[in-house]
């Protein structure tokens, strides 16, 4: 991607979220530039001691100096030329002509400094890219190749991952790395789940406990089932969110990228015209001129500011991908730095999602099996907590598994399904309004989730209850203290709500809402000017996500509808990380603003000296690559910062 379409690239200086930047990843490594500058720092600096201190003479010096040209400009020569071959003239072009006609006047040293000097910074560049794009290959390159299935007769053998199908039974051993996401149906460990959410204690695992691929196994031998194949795994969820990040651009991003392009041939204007003024309307000799016009060109190149914003963005996603933070794109990075209100979902998001159940009753009474039997056969395929509950429920009674076919969503009430042959629906209490029987069945616990079991001969209720994430409430502590406005959006009654807001403290509760009352809701606090972040885990909570300036999923439950919706995703149902992210996006949008002052103020100082004096070459590029270098490493500070906790 060039990222000055009028022509003039960034040196080595490339958009490091570009296609170009991963070929050169994955071409030569900041190993071999650092060796050529090596190489370039040798000859020049023996060029200077045949010429200054041997008094060798020019000769022998300048072909010292044309080796140290040679060395520092073969990177450069290369993009250049491949540049050219489209019909483009890039900045690698630009430094080797300014090296050339260095050596044409006689300043075969300076050309040699600057070339030096420009593989230098190259290197530096290289390597602190590398070292943000390492953070994020990690995830890849951990993912094994293979899994041991075992087979009907009880023996094992070795299957590529791509092959495993939900169903599959594996072998997990002792510091082994999960391959697919998972089920624990044998045996008991501990697992490391650091690879995805920056979490390094470990987490007990039993039978009937769920496994995200690209985890380590520590010290038991389980067997585990396939839950879903390998390209759906929480694992190639991440890498592909992670890639489609880095190829998005930040709103801050996008404004240099189409500033860019006007300057690119404003600065080669400008020096033909500065070049020509000199000369004709100053009265200056032409090489004077012309080594004017050179130094202009060296300092007016707004390398460090192409890489200003991608930089710091690019780093704010390797930290995120290493601490259970994946931004969808750098636009989330720097939008959330802008919310003043977070709305949230409730029930697996603020809870825990571990819901269990309380009661049974039905309608005539005696019946409670056979709602639990109705409830358990048609939630048992959904992933949703209360579904999850009612099924654990119900395997521990030993429920029976009934015929289900024909099922149905309900938009913001629930399902229907045909069980038996006989049409049943399940879900809030506004299935049954306008029921007879309704009058029979009373108010439940305001404090308890209902689940309905509506039938044309039985009508039936679960009552179950959550538990608060423990730590919901500090995040929302924290989430305060930043000016922030909390609000709980939730399908489920106000009785279930109130006490959840109060013990959080959050601000504003709305309940027993439909999916469109939540967009209704997003929507008028976006006329209001304010800036909103949605935080679900639902299928009924994709709507509004989309709806929101910035959405927040949780990764671990959330539904794909959710995920697919999401610029953030918390990872493992981590609402911690919701802080991390938060802080993140903070301090990114302030080494952006950093380097756009280092990188606007170097040329802006530096344009106005050269017009005004004659200044050496070499300052030129020493000032001008050092400028660019220090936003890079600005940026990599952000790889460094501690998640909140």
């Amino acid at each position: 991607m060039d990222i000055f379409k009028g022509g003039l690239l960034c040196q080595n200086h490339r958009d490091p979220m570009s296609e170009s930047s991963e070929h050169k990843d994955s071409g030569e490594s900041w190993k071999v530039l650092a060796a050529r500058s090596a190489l370039c720092a040798f000859f020049l600096v023996a060029g200077l001691l045949m010429e200054r201190v041997l008094d060798w003479g020019t000769t022998p010096a300048r072909f010292a100096f044309a080796i140290a040209i040679l060395a520092g400009g073969w990177d450069a020569a290369r993009d250049a030329f491949g540049s050219l071959k489209k019909g483009k003239i890039d900045i690698h072009f630009l430094m080797l002509t300014v090296a050339i006609g260095a050596a044409i006047i006689g300043a075969w040293e300076e050309g040699a400094a600057l070339l030096f000097l420009f593989s230098l910074s190259g290197t530096l560049e290289q390597f602190a890219l590398n070292r943000m794009n390492k953070e994020i290959s990690a995830l890849s390159k951990s993912a094994p190749k293979t899994a041991r299935v075992v087979l009907a007769d009880g023996r094992t053998e070795d299957r590529p991952v791509e092959d495993l199908v939900p169903g599959d039974i594996l072998q997990v051993r002792p510091d082994e790395i999960y391959p697919v996401d998972s089920v624990v149906t044998n045996g008991e460990t501990e697992v490391d789940e650091s690879s995805l959410t920056g979490e390094a204690m470990p987490v007990p695992k039993n039978k009937g406990d769920e496994l995200s691929s690209g985890t380590l196994n520590l010290w038991g031998a389980v067997t585990i089932k396939v839950l879903r194949p390998v390209n759906e795994s929480s694992l190639a969820k991440i890498i592909r969110m992670i890639r489609s990040a880095q190829e998005s651009k930040a709103p801050s991003q996008r404004l240099t990228d189409r500033f860019g392009s006007g300057y690119a041939v404003g600065v080669l204007v400008a020096a033909a015209l500065l070049f020509f003024m000199w000369w004709l309307g100053f009265q200056l000799e032409p090489k004077l001129a012309f080594y004017r016009s050179m130094s202009f060109l060296v300092v007016a190149s707004p390398c460090a500011l192409v890489l200003s914003i991608p930089s710091a963005i690019l780093a704010g996603i390797a930290w995120g991908a290493r601490n259970g933070v994946l931004f969808r794109g750098g636009s989330a990075i720097e939008e959330l730095a802008d919310i003043d209100v977070i709305a949230l979902d409730k029930t697996g998001t603020l809870t825990a999602g571990k819901m269990r159940v309380l009661q049974i009753e039905s309608f005539p009474p005696g019946r409670e099996r056979e709602v639990l039997d109705i409830a358990y056969s048609v939630e048992r395929e959904s992933n949703h907590p209360i579904a999850r509950a009612i099924t654990k429920h119900g395997e521990s009674e030993g429920a029976r598994t009934l015929s289900v076919d024909q099922i149905r969503s309900l938009t913001g009430l629930g399902i229907q399904a045909k069980v038996d042959g006989k049409a049943f629906s399940l879900g809030k209490r506004k299935l049954i309004e306008g029921d007879a029987r309704v009058s029979n069945a009373g108010e439940r616990s305001l404090e308890s989730t209902e689940v309905w079991v509506v039938g044309q001969d039985l009508l039936g209720c679960l009552l179950l209850e959550d538990e608060i994430r423990l730590e919901s409430k500090p995040v929302l502590e924290s989430i305060h203290r930043r000016g922030i406005t909390t609000m709980m959006l939730t399908g489920d009654n106000a009785g279930a709500a109130a006490p959840v807001a109060r013990e959080l403290g959050i601000d504003v509760v709305h309940a027993g809402l439909h999916p469109d009352d939540k967009v209704a809701l997003i929507y008028k606090l976006i006329q209001e000017g304010k800036k909103v972040a949605m935080v679900g885990d639902g299928v009924n909570d994709a709507p509004s996500l989309a709806a929101a300036h910035v959405s927040v999923s949780m990764g671990g439950r959330g539904s794909d509808a959710a995920l697919e919706q999401a610029d953030v995703v918390l990872v493992n149902d981590r609402i911690d990380r919701l802080e991390s992210a938060l802080e993140l996006s903070h301090r990114a949008r302030s080494v952006i603003h950093q380097n756009l002052a280092i990188s606007l103020g170097t040329v802006l100082i530096m344009v106005a000296t050269t017009l005004i004096a004659t200044i050496p070459l070499t300052l030129a590029v020493v000032v001008h690559e050092s400028s660019t270098v220090v936003v890079c490493l600005n940026s990599l500070r952000l790889l460094f910062m501690k998640p909140k906790s």
